[in-house]
């Protein structure tokens, strides 16, 4: 009798297959716009501070993957909040006005309210204060609000899949209860970390009878629920179509509840269509990425925990910017390493989905959300 060797992909991987950024032989002081091969622009930056998480979400880190003996970055692969910061002004400096702080969960890296101050000095090209953001699961949130708000950051985004326990704690697979995550939300709101955006990843079968009522409870708060289609991000969460629930649904069932209408968007390249309760009662959006590709204005790059950048969400492999960090370069040669990685751009894999060959191709390859950031 002979063994069947089945190999297994190791998500770690992912973290080393990138290619070090060329420096232009010419360079050029930034101008304060850099487009890439499409003519979008380059407005967003999505910062992951941390690749470790205390929830196992089942679309994000699930448990059969990121169990105990999973291992995780060592802290002195991760970028010093010195190297984020330069890092942060160099985007600044070609175009960049809104940046994000991901994880993982960003408030389990240590003194990430230091970070938050650095960043929070730092005035956009035309002298804007940048739009400066983080994403959390809200665990930490209450006893962080205070100081985080005091650091300068402007508001948070928090993910909630479900106003009903019982369906929350099965979503984050570590028995984390929903008033806890409530009172993360009503303390960052009391501190004027506003407004407040929460996230609700929706899987058809699974969360997607809690759409109306996470709008209910939020109605009327100054709070904006954002529903995202269920994605085919990385390749440990058992992505499946018919696990997606299209917003055009969710936008529906509201609708018959709670009467909605069509608001424009914020800025051009903002990833959720925007609605609002007839009644003035607020307002929600839908992110579409899976039904309604917005490819064609995504103005997004992703820094990773330990320097990589990527290009998109759905990204197969990255630019190791921290080789340019920690060598003997200048700030005008990495910037014009970044802008030459931006102006290379031509991702656009939400618009390829549909093709079975394209998925298929990148099944197995994509970088887990973890690991970017959302």
């Amino acid at each position: 009798m002979t063994d069947t060797v089945i190999p297994i992909f190791d998500l770690r991987d992912h973290r080393y297959r990138s290619m070090t950024p060329s420096i232009p032989e010419k360079l050029v002081e930034p101008s304060g716009l850099v487009a890439d091969t499409r003519a979008r622009p380059l407005h967003d930056l999505r910062i992951s501070v941390t690749d470790r998480c205390n929830f196992r979400c089942v679309y994000c880190m699930p448990k059969e993957v990121f169990d105990k003996d999973y291992t995780f970055l060592p802290h002195s692969e991760l970028l010093s909040f010195e190297e984020i910061e330069r890092t942060a002004r160099l985007f600044v400096s070609l175009g960049v006005e809104k940046i994000r702080l991901t994880g993982g969960e960003p408030l389990l890296r240590k003194n990430i309210e230091k970070l938050v101050e650095m960043l929070a000095r730092i005035d956009t090209v035309s002298g804007k204060p940048l739009d400066l953001t983080l994403t959390t699961n809200a665990s930490l949130l209450a006893r962080k609000a205070q100081s985080l708000r005091d650091a300068g950051l402007r508001r948070v985004s928090v993910s909630l899949d479900a106003i009903d326990d019982v369906t929350f704690r099965r979503m984050n697979d570590v028995d984390f209860a929903v008033a806890d995550v409530l009172h993360g939300i009503e303390t960052a709101q009391a501190v004027g970390l506003a407004p407040i955006k929460v996230n609700m990843v929706v899987k058809r079968g699974t969360n997607d009878a809690e759409i109306v009522p996470m709008a209910r409870h939020f109605r009327g708060s100054g709070i904006i629920v954002r529903y995202i289609e269920f994605m085919d991000v990385g390749a440990s969460n058992h992505w499946q179509m018919d696990e997606v629930l299209p917003s055009a649904e969710v936008v529906r069932r509201i609708d018959e509840v709670f009467p909605l209408e069509a608001v424009q968007a914020n800025y051009a390249g903002e990833t959720a269509e925007r609605w609002r309760y007839r009644d003035g009662g607020g307002e929600i959006g839908v992110i579409s990425s899976v039904t309604h590709a917005f490819c064609g204005d995504c103005s997004r790059i992703r820094l990773s925990t330990e320097g990589r950048l990527y290009l998109c969400l759905f990204a197969t492999e990255g630019y190791d910017l921290r080789a340019l960090l920690r060598g003997d370069y200048s700030d005008l040669q990495v910037a014009n390493a970044i802008a030459q990685v931006w102006q290379g751009r031509t991702d656009n894999y939400s618009e390829q989905r549909s093709n079975p060959a394209v998925r298929q191709a990148r099944a197995e390859r994509k970088i887990e959300m973890s690991y970017i950031g959302g």
